[in-house]
Parts: C-alpha cells; sequence; structure tokens
C-alpha cells in the first residue's frame, strides 16, 4: 500500500509538542545511529504499559513533567498481576499432558465463597517440567523434580493489582525505573488458602504454591489511563490525549483497573473501538 511506510530498526526517543502545546508536531526517532523525526497529523503512541509511558515522560515540555501529563498521571498508577503457581501433585497418578490450557474457573473472583472478600481467577498454567522447577528449586536433585513435574496438574492463580499513583514509572536519563508498590496480596493469600484447600479434598495430598515476584511481569498496565476527567486522567474514554487533541494511546497502558483476568480481548476490543471513532472523526475525507 503506497499510503504505508514502515520504518524498521526505528526506536523512538521522544515526541515534540507543537508551539501552542496542543498538539503533537513530530516524532523523534533514532535509526542506524542517527536522530531523525517524522511530522504526522496523528499520532497513536502503541509502546506498551512501561514504554509509552516513558516515551511521555521523556518528552520535553514546558513544566519538565512531560507530554499528556496536565493530571500528572503519566507513569503513575502502574499495575501488575499479584498471581502464583500452584502444583497439585498425586505421585499415584502420571499426567502425560504436553500442554494443558483448557480449564479455567471464577468461582472465586466476586467472594471466597463465603462472603468475603473477592479473590480472582484460577486457569491450568500450561505444562510445568523438571528444569522449570530446577530454575526456581536449585538443590533439588533432577530425578525428584522430574517425578513432581510429571505427577503434577500445574495451575496459574491471579489477583487484582489495586491502581495506586505511588506505583509508577519514572525516567532518568535513558534509564526506566520502576517503582512498583504491591497491593491487595490479601486476596492472593485467600486464593491460595481455598485452593489449596479444594486440591486436597479432591485426593492430591501434596500441594505446592509459589507467588511470582517482581520480576515477573504479569499484564502490565494502568499508566496511561483513560477517564472523563482531564485534572485526573490523561486519556479520554476513546484513548485521546485531553492535552494534544492529535495523540492517541492505545495499550494497556489506558486501563484505569486491572481486574483479576487476563487483559489481552479487553485491550484489542478497545483498539477496534478507537480505531472506528479515529476512522470517522480523524480520516473523513
Amino acid at each position: 500500500d503506497r499510503n504505508i511506510r514502515l520504518e524498521t530498526g526505528a526506536h523512538v526517543e521522544y515526541l515534540e509538542a507543537s508551539s501552542d502545546a496542543r498538539t503533537i508536531a513530530a516524532v523523534h526517532y533514532r535509526q542506524d545511529g542517527r536522530l531523525k523525526k517524522v511530522t504526522p497529523k496523528l499520532v497513536i503512541l502503541s509502546a506498551g504499559a512501561v514504554n509509552s509511558a516513558a516515551i511521555l515522560l521523556r518528552s520535553p515540555s514546558p513544566n519538565g513533567n512531560g507530554l499528556a501529563n496536565r493530571s500528572d498521571q503519566v507513569g503513575r498508577n502502574f499495575m501488575n498481576h499479584n498471581s502464583s503457581a500452584m502444583l497439585a501433585i498425586d505421585p499415584r497418578r502420571r499426567n502425560t499432558s504436553v500442554y494443558q490450557k483448557t480449564l479455567m474457573l471464577n468461582d472465586y473472583y466476586l467472594s471466597d465463597g463465603k462472603g468475603g472478600r473477592p479473590l480472582g481467577n484460577v486457569q491450568l498454567l500450561g505444562k510445568i517440567d523438571g528444569h522449570i522447577l530446577r530454575a526456581n528449586v536449585k538443590l533439588a536433585p533432577k530425578f525428584a523434580l522430574d517425578f513432581m513435574a510429571g505427577h503434577a496438574v500445574d495451575w496459574y492463580l491471579m489477583c487484582e493489582d489495586l491502581p495506586d499513583p505511588e506505583s509508577r514509572i519514572m525516567v532518568d536519563g535513558k534509564d526506566i525505573v520502576m517503582q512498583w508498590r504491591r497491593s491487595n496480596m490479601q486476596s492472593l493469600d485467600g486464593l491460595t488458602k481455598v485452593m489449596r484447600e479444594n486440591f486436597r479434598a479432591c485426593g492430591y495430598p501434596i500441594v505446592l504454591s509459589r507467588p511470582f515476584d517482581k520480576r515477573t511481569p504479569s499484564h502490565q498496565c494502568g499508566t496511561v489511563k483513560m477517564g472523563d476527567d482531564p485534572a485526573t486522567s490523561p486519556l479520554d474514554p476513546f484513548c485521546r490525549s485531553f492535552d494534544h487533541k492529535n495523540l492517541f494511546v492505545v495499550d494497556a497502558g489506558f486501563l484505569p483497573n486491572s481486574a483479576a483476568v487476563n487483559p489481552a480481548l479487553s485491550i484489542a476490543a478497545q483498539a477496534l473501538r478507537v480505531a472506528d471513532h479515529i476512522r470517522k472523526t480523524e480520516l473523513v475525507a
């Protein structure tokens, strides 16, 4: 298509606002060691929750706070699901599945089953093998880890991480600094407890679990959130910047909360909604 030009090996460094700051005038990127720029009429930033926020924060602005950031919320409200791996092990039964991913349950999504707090989502993890276990339990003998993996049903427990303005992405020169404040760990503890009880009641004598730590990305989102009020949100409900009318940010950063499910389909649905909005409002002949 002659209307499309794809630049490969191009790393976007920052955006440049127009003289009146109402639009984005240029996108500056580095390619083959040279700094270049394009001057588009429309800018759609989709670099992911971490990098989209970093690009905006690095972009020059009169107050030094980055672009699209009148609300001072760009980079804030970073969320990353609280999650654990759980192995339900029965030494009497061998699990020969290659990749098990056909079962999930939301029985504890809205409450703990006893009228208490919401917990989260439970789904099959895939299939863990001895090599994966060895990376996390280095002192155990490999034959024992292979036996455990071969007799386990592997589960993924996922709980909501709540938005917190002090949980944030910042930039320090070329470096990205993450200050992640985990929240709602009580729900993960509660979900782990109730699922351990359930699996033991089902006849699995050994149930092991381990939370994923801060090194594990689990659906990072929330850093350029959408909302109705420009004083508290960088984006409107169609992901358009309140500050720069030709800028849209369309990735997981727009999510105002993380819920307790994989957000990929919600992100895709919102992207289609935004694309239709852009077609009707920006691309009218």
